[in-house]
């Protein structure tokens, strides 16, 4: 699923929406002492008044909510796993009520293995279909475009975490006194999931079952014991993960010696290929690419032999493959953090050809070209000599 995809299912998750149909909703309660069943319940989720149906809805669009790689991650499911989830959730997909809670129930046991969560929790799924309209040939069309849509079944698992409930003074104003008010009742905290996943993925208005759609609690921290184990999803890296192994590998091959004018064009020239692919898949990168990337950026010296050496010492994998999106700072906005001792710098990527250090009478100076007068303090500067004091 790309970014699209994701955000387009989202947004279907509303009150008395046409194109989603939710048709169960399974609740199941977990102890924290003793990580059991403490109780489950199934029923249509029609059958929620719409205070509590509004009250999952934002639920699960807050579970959809971030980016790829850095909050949602599309796994592909293990081959020839025991107890496979993946095989588990597309029996859920089609079964009848019970036979869907028992399924829903075992994906909650391995859930449970060797998990000890420090609140109760509450796991609920939902089964239900997303219609996607097709889109229509022409404006004179009579058909409507909802006449003919892409029918996408699918399951929704959030985890959350439940709250002790408050302990609060009244005041009785019938009586005329104040009271302790204690509610046992623990809360549940539906406006923070701490996981979740969708199955199955959908790429190209066509259901993707061998993908699965997890989401994190916290951007760039994965539960990969979660991922591993209870989805079988293969291992992953975030965002966070793969910026740091290009910025290792582009070191390594250059000797970490770049100035600022080429790490521009390495940054210009990877955003040029993420725009160029915007509707497709999107691109990674593997060490010919970054080869390619780094002669185009003006490193006349680079050779293949060189970068694969560099994967290989940082990776111990010349075959990997880094996604574009994930290695380059977000190119439109101020990503770029410059930290001194004197002062913090924040630039965007496409302006760092304007920075430079360079040295005059044995000192470092960090030089930024503008084309307006700076004011500093309500205070516009007098151009000075460059090294003047």
């Amino acid at each position: 699923m790309n970014k699209k995809d994701i955000a387009q299912i989202r947004k279907q998750f509303k009150i008395n929406n046409d194109l989603l149909k939710i048709s169960e909703i399974f609740n199941v309660y977990i102890m924290k002492e003793s990580s059991d069943i403490y109780h489950h319940q199934s029923q249509p989720f029609e059958m929620l008044d719409q205070d509590q149906q509004e009250l999952f809805l934002n639920n699960f669009k807050k579970l959809l909510a971030g980016q790829l790689d850095e909050k949602l991650f599309e796994l592909k499911f293990q081959r020839d796993a025991e107890n496979n989830s993946q095989l588990i959730l597309h029996q859920g997909l089609l079964s009848d009520l019970d036979g869907w809670k028992e399924q829903m129930l075992k994906i909650v046991g391995k859930m449970l293995v060797n998990q000890q969560y420090e609140m109760d929790i509450v796991i609920t799924f939902i089964r239900g279909e997303y219609l996607k309209p097709t889109k229509r040939k022409n404006e004179e069309a009579e058909i409507s475009e909802r006449d003919t849509v892409y029918s996408h079944p699918f399951i929704l698992c959030s985890l959350n975490n439940t709250q002790e409930p408050k302990k609060e003074l009244l005041f009785d104003y019938v009586e005329r006194e104040f009271k302790y008010s204690f509610v046992v009742d623990p809360i549940i905290n539906l406006n923070a999931p701490i996981a979740g996943f969708l199955f199955p993925c959908f790429t190209d208005n066509v259901a993707d079952v061998n993908h699965i759609l997890y989401s994190s609690g916290k951007v760039h921290e994965p539960d990969h014991q979660f991922i591993e184990e209870v989805l079988n999803g293969e291992e992953t890296m975030t965002a966070k993960d793969d910026k740091i192994v290009f910025e290792e590998i582009i070191k390594e091959a250059t000797g970490d010696q770049l100035n600022t004018s080429t790490l521009s064009n390495v940054y210009e020239e990877i955003n040029r290929m993420i725009e160029e692919n915007e509707e497709e898949e999107q691109p990674k990168l593997d060490s010919k690419d970054i080869e390619r990337v780094l002669k185009i950026s003006g490193l006349e010296d680079i050779n293949g032999e060189k970068v694969e050496t560099a994967f290989q010492k940082v990776i111990d994998d010349d075959k990997y493959e880094l996604k574009a999106s994930s290695v380059i700072p977000k190119y439109t906005s101020k990503s770029i953090k410059i930290n001194t001792k004197i002062a913090n710098i924040s630039i965007s990527p496409q302006d760092l050809r304007y920075v430079k250090q360079v040295h005059l009478s044995g000192k470092r100076y960090l030089m930024i070209e503008v084309e307006e007068d700076t004011v500093i303090e309500g205070f516009t500067m007098i151009p000075e000599a460059f090294g003047g004091n």
